[in-house]
């Protein structure tokens, strides 16, 4: 189970004695009282309290103190914003959960409201060992899958997904066959009810997974609640187009989404259609014997030395996940093991378009996770030229596809592939247009539209570079003018703009200047 933080609660506390400030920072740490709070205030993230004596050891970090709380001091700690993938890392593998508080208005805008007034701040985002996206706290060649465990009727059902790919899938299943499918899966994070917990059956399928545990309330795997969950996921009526699911794989899989909307606070990632996977498709493997065949990881539980490693020749982080899943899960259907050795003849008979396709597919960027971020509003200017770059390519992975199957080894099953690639050229050559050739990772970084692509935007890019050089010069005239080459024309928020100058040079100024 996730590690958990206590809550000091100001309740009983004087008002006089806590700040406005504290009482909002006490009033959002109540409603997330087992995750690390990541208050904003400013440029950084701020930890009070035993959130603070927490992440400071884990993070080793210096823990310092702010304020009074009830005769005591306040403990407190803090990251830089533009920091913080690199220290959520660290918590999250520590098998933390962190509830991320950001500033939900302007300070300017608070200060309008009285000089006491606080500035809105609420929590974003609950970020949970299954519900990464970002690439700075995922391996790009292996799936991040958040497991939710259903049962019903006597039966039971597990629902996976990975949230940075938006792949969701679910599979009816025995109660014995459990340890084996979360040993091929290795879920970064399992949800399963509250009373799953106390079922003795389950002692020993749990007792390898327990740092993953996120035990949930019951009404979670609500089967009748998770089916009007995914209704309003893919906005339909009845899931009748998706496949037959009983109420433990609607138990599970509604418990996915109602989970990620928790954790997201309302804003879903993409999602692919729920796919029904057989149990008896795939070969079920015990934990036991996959260590020790060595499948994905070696004894030493590196990747380096399994079988993994040995046969991985892919060139994409896509494709790498998509070579672990299947040595992961290997096939026992007849029919599906043809049609894959088919694909695999055709592409070593075509040594022209493999070499074609691998060279193509080098540049291609990792858009499952792209499309991700982007979806819930985490995305930035690079996200964006991922999608450009890739459509891009398409027309050269078709053209390759399409000649090799006409040319090498004619195959139906490869045109379709050249089909399923899709025709993309009008988003293409406008992403192409819109951003420039290499943007920067933030938003807030600006300049990632290209020039002439909006005309309103080139004039104010124009008249703030117009500004600056107008400041340049300013300052340039008062250097001459005073003869103090280190006088720099600021600005900030309080005075506006404004002459700097050494207390040293002060006396070098003539009477045009006021202190």
């Amino acid at each position: 189970m996730g590690k958990k933080t206590t809550n000091p609660s100001s309740e009983g506390t004087p008002a006089t004695k806590v700040t406005p400030m504290m009482a909002q920072y006490l009033a959002i740490k109540r409603d997330h009282p087992d995750a690390l709070l990541f208050y904003r205030m400013g440029d950084f993230y701020e930890l009070f309290f035993a959130d603070a004596v927490t992440a400071a050891e884990a993070l080793g970090i210096t823990l310092t103190h702010r304020g009074k709380h009830d005769g005591e001091d306040i403990p407190m700690c803090g990251v830089p914003v533009r920091a913080a993938d690199g220290y959520l890392e660290k918590l999250i593998q520590s098998g933390f959960r962190v509830a991320v508080c950001e500033q939900t208005e302007d300070p300017a805008s608070a200060k309008k409201r009285g000089a006491k007034a606080v500035v809105a701040r609420e929590v974003e985002r609950l970020v949970t060992p299954g519900t990464l996206t970002e690439d700075t706290l995922l391996d790009a060649r292996a799936s991040n899958y958040l497991v939710a465990l259903g049962r019903a009727e006597g039966q039971w059902a597990a629902a996976w997904c990975d949230m940075s790919t938006g792949e969701f899938r679910v599979m009816k299943c025995h109660g014995a066959s459990l340890p084996a499918l979360l040993a091929r899966l290795a879920p970064g994070e399992i949800l399963l009810s509250d009373a799953m917990l106390e079922a003795p059956e389950l002692f020993e399928t749990f007792a390898d997974w327990k740092s993953a545990l996120a035990p949930q309330p019951a009404r979670l795997f609500d089967s009748t609640s998770g089916e009007r969950h995914l209704c309003a996921l893919y906005g339909v009526a009845a899931l009748d187009g998706f496949g037959e699911f009983g109420r433990a794989e609607l138990a599970a899989a509604g418990a996915v989404v109602e989970y990620l909307s928790l954790t997201q606070k309302g804003k879903l990632p993409r999602l692919a259609a729920l796919s029904p996977v057989l149990e008896s498709a795939s070969m079920a493997i015990d934990a036991a014997t996959r260590r020790n065949l060595e499948l994905t990881r070696s004894f030493a539980g590196t990747r380096k030395g399994s079988l993994l490693a040995v046969i991985d020749r892919t060139v994409t982080g896509a494709g790498a996940r998509l070579m672990h899943a299947r040595l992961a899960a290997p096939l026992t259907d007849p029919d599906a093991i043809a049609r894959r050795l088919d694909q695999v003849d055709f592409f070593i008979a075509g040594t022209a378009t493999l070499e074609d396709l691998r060279t193509t597919l080098r540049g291609f960027p990792d858009i499952e996770r792209a499309l991700s971020r982007l979806t819930l509003g985490r995305g930035g200017p690079r996200d964006l030229a991922a999608i450009r770059d890739a459509l891009r390519l398409v027309p050269k992975l078709r053209d390759a596809l399409q000649q090799g199957a006409l040319l090498d080894a004619p195959d139906p099953a490869i045109g379709a592939l050249a089909d399923g690639l899709g025709q993309h050229e009008i988003l293409a050559t406008r992403l192409a247009k819109a951003l420039v050739p290499t943007p920067p990772p933030m938003v807030r970084d600006g300049g990632f539209i290209a020039p002439d692509y909006s005309a309103a935007l080139d004039e104010f890019v124009s008249l703030r570079d117009e500004s600056r050089r107008l400041i340049a010069n300013l300052q340039a005239r008062y250097r001459s003018e005073t003869g103090v080459d280190s006088l720099k024309v600021k600005h900030n928020n309080v005075l506006g703009y404004f002459v700097d100058v050494s207390e040293r040079n002060a006396a070098k100024l003539t009477d045009g200047f006021i202190h």
